[in-house]
């Protein structure tokens, strides 16, 4: 219940940000008529239609998308119409014929004035406006649709999704409501005059062009939605219980503990639904009753994954012989990584030679109920899951965890010294001092934080001029960029991505258009070369190379500052995914 609450009180606050504008025109229009039977029907259609296609998009795929696409040109055309129609009197009178005609029979065959076939019109109007409507993806949003995502259709992820649209809409309904009480006040000339069509007429018509045209996504680049986000963000804090999905923030090592409290989390779920699996033939949870298992969710474009696996392997190798199973399922992020040889290659490219469950459609994911790169499950030798660990961290605890199991199994005597594996590259440990800079995707469906006005273009091949300067956590593209809904696609050579940092290290998720495309690039830092702070896969010029899709050390300084990092793709065919910090 609390939950549904916040999901209503966030979509409260999306009146405060920028993003509600466009839609604005559509709802005042209905200000000067009854809300009964305009208004409340108008904000109806937009709550479902809202929750309907958001819905969709968290579960289904790229038809889904297209569709929604197709419904949202088809509702700017009506709605230009409509809004000709408040200019052109004799316009709305020719467009009207067939509908008053269809209304007078409504009337004739329902109870007298009940007004029925305008309470039908203003729902349609709603549905039409909901289609429009893309309310800010905060903290709330993100989170509902998110999990419905990786869990799946349910009635759950439906009703929080409605109660977020219902909280905007209740919001709206404020506004429609003053709308109507100040026309109720004003000249009774004005109210029904020609004026007031003909600016309504006007507000339709730009709200149409901005929204067809992009427009509107450059305003509300410009706009800041910082003050929505943080009310959403203290929501969810003052409730509780609500977390985001990804990865997680690596917590620190516990202290040395001899026995560790170690309750019954419930039994290990099945391992049905891999769609391949990688140095084993697959395991079932009774082939693997009376063995330790541990279960590590990782992906391999994930820093936070490859920074836990050199413990994940060193334990594997240490306590094999002792009866411990160390089991990896392997969840894609991006969809370059649902594909079973690119798996393979991974896993052979970072020294993985434990059993590996190729888990693209997320089906394992879904039976532990797991939320987060990387996770760890500890299950013992009864098939009970005993513990876990989310996140980088807790090294330390974990392996006593891990020995401790191993004792209730009847393993002794075993070493109490503590694996100190150093890895190396993307695999390094992260510094001391936790990274400001966040997580950033490049692709329109996460992107946030893009500078330049006018906003990212969708689908489709847009010349980008870059944009100086770059706040902090800003990124910019300059040259001819397609920005689909997982990355951007370069199209020509010379094509730049700029952003402002601050970070020891910054990692890049790269591939190429095709498999087996090598992409030259060369990075820049405040528009020198990195020299002594290049990572792994640069030299000290900056020069590299994309081999395939995954994840590329780029600097690695050494220390920590605010920083303007520009990579330049040489070659056409570069795909930038997201930047990662440590």
């Amino acid at each position: 219940m609390l939950i549904l609450l916040a999901a209503y009180l966030g979509g409260v606050f999306t009146l405060l940000s920028p993003c509600i504008l466009p839609v604005l025109p559509f709802v005042l229009s209905r200000a000067d008529r009854p809300f009964g039977s305009h208004g409340l029907p108008l904000l109806t259609g937009m709550a479902l239609a809202f929750a309907a296609v958001a819905s969709l998009a968290a579960v289904g795929g790229g038809w889904v998308v297209a569709t929604h696409e197709t419904m949202r040109w088809l509702a700017l055309a009506a709605f230009a119409l409509f809004g000709m129609s408040l200019l052109w009197p004799s316009l709305a009178a020719w467009l009207s014929r067939p509908w008053v005609a269809l209304g007078g029979r409504l009337v004739a065959a329902s109870p007298a004035g009940n007004g029925s076939h305008s309470r039908w019109a203003a729902l349609v109007q709603g549905v039409g406006t909901g289609l429009l409507w893309t309310p800010c993806a905060g903290p709330i949003l993100g989170l509902i649709l998110t999990g419905a995502a990786l869990h799946g259709a349910s009635v759950g992820s439906a009703l929080l999704l409605l109660a977020y649209a219902a909280g905007a809409c209740s919001a709206l309904a404020v506004v429609l409501l003053l709308g109507r009480r100040i026309g109720v006040a004003a000249p009774l000339s004005l109210r029904g005059g020609a004026l007031l069509r003909r600016i309504a007429g006007v507000a339709v018509l730009a709200s149409v062009s901005g929204i067809a045209l992009g427009a509107d996504t450059g305003l509300l680049a410009r706009l800041s939605a910082g003050p929505t986000a943080a009310l959403e963000n203290l929501l969810l804090q003052r409730l509780g219980g609500a977390t985001e999905s990804g990865s997680a923030s690596p917590p620190a090592d516990t202290p040395r503990t001899r026995s560790p409290a170690l309750p019954v989390e419930g039994l290990m779920p099945a391992l049905d639904g891999a769609v391949g699996w990688i140095n084993s033939p697959a395991l079932t949870t009774a082939s693997l009753r009376g063995k330790v298992v541990l279960v590590d969710f990782w992906t391999y474009s994930c820093i936070n994954c490859l920074r836990t696996l050199p413990y994940v392997r060193a334990w594997a190798d240490k306590y094999r012989d002792a009866g411990l199973v160390v089991l990896g399922v392997h969840t894609p992020e991006f969809a370059f990584e649902r594909k079973l040889s690119n798996v393979q290659r991974a896993s052979q490219d970072l020294g993985v030679s434990f059993p590996v469950a190729v888990d693209s459609d997320y089906k394992i994911w879904r039976a532990f109920r797991n939320q987060y790169w990387p996770a760890l499950y500890f299950v013992d030798a009864q098939g009970r899951i005993r513990h876990h660990q989310f996140g980088e961290g807790g090294y330390a605890q974990s392996e006593r965890v891990i020995q401790q199991l191993l004792r209730e199994a009847g393993q002794t005597p075993l070493s109490e010294e503590l694996a100190a594996p150093q890895g190396s590259g993307t695999q390094a440990a992260p510094p001391d001092t936790r990274a400001a800079s966040h997580e950033t995707y490049l692709g329109f469906a996460q992107a946030q934080g893009f500078a330049p006005a006018g906003g990212l273009v969708r689908g489709r091949a847009h010349d980008y001029r870059g944009a100086s300067p770059l706040r902090g956590q800003q990124w910019a593209l300059d040259g001819r960029w397609q920005v689909e809904d997982e990355s951007a696609l370069g199209l020509a050579g010379g094509g730049r991505v700029m952003l402002r940092f601050r970070a020891r290290d910054l990692h890049m998720v790269l591939g190429s258009a095709d498999d087996g495309q090598s992409v030259r690039f060369r990075v820049r830092i405040d528009g020198k070369p990195p020299l002594d702070d290049h990572g792994t896969d640069i030299d000290r010029e900056g020069r590299g190379t994309i081999t395939g899709h995954r994840l590329y050390q780029l600097l690695r300084q050494q220390q920590s500052g605010e920083r303007l990092f520009e990579i330049e793709f040489l070659d056409p065919g570069a795909r930038a995914y997201a930047f990662t910090f440590g």
